[in-house]
């Protein structure tokens, strides 16, 4: 029983540590100015720089992202589009000062 808890456990950190290290290198490239909200509910590469390792960390979050909206648009019987753009409304919304957002001119800090 206790081997089995240990195990439960052991589990759950690595699974929360992978977690928090996965929201820190995406906080951490958006503070770099390499990473932004777009309009369309998905993450954008603002700055040529960004290396592959910031595009595949994009990608994956990305398409994350567009299964977490395809879900919502059958629940909810609307367009996948109509749930992109809502939730590029909220991104940007949310997005902290200093960090990129995309608008209708391009790319600018909010």
């Amino acid at each position: 029983m206790r081997l089995k808890i240990f195990k439960t456990l052991f589990v759950a950190l690595i699974v929360l540590n992978t977690a928090y290290v996965f929201a820190v290198d995406l906080q951490q490239v958006k503070s770099e100015g390499l990473v932004g909200e777009q309009l369309n509910g998905y993450l954008g590469v603002v700055d040529a720089k960004a290396n592959a390792g910031v595009r595949e960390l994009i990608a994956d979050i990305n398409t994350k992202r567009k299964a977490k909206y395809e879900s919502i648009a059958v629940q909810n019987s609307t367009s996948l589009e109509t749930v992109e753009l809502l939730a590029g409304k909220k991104a940007v919304e949310k997005t902290q000062a200093g960090n990129y957002i995309q608008t209708a001119a391009g790319w600018r800090k909010k």
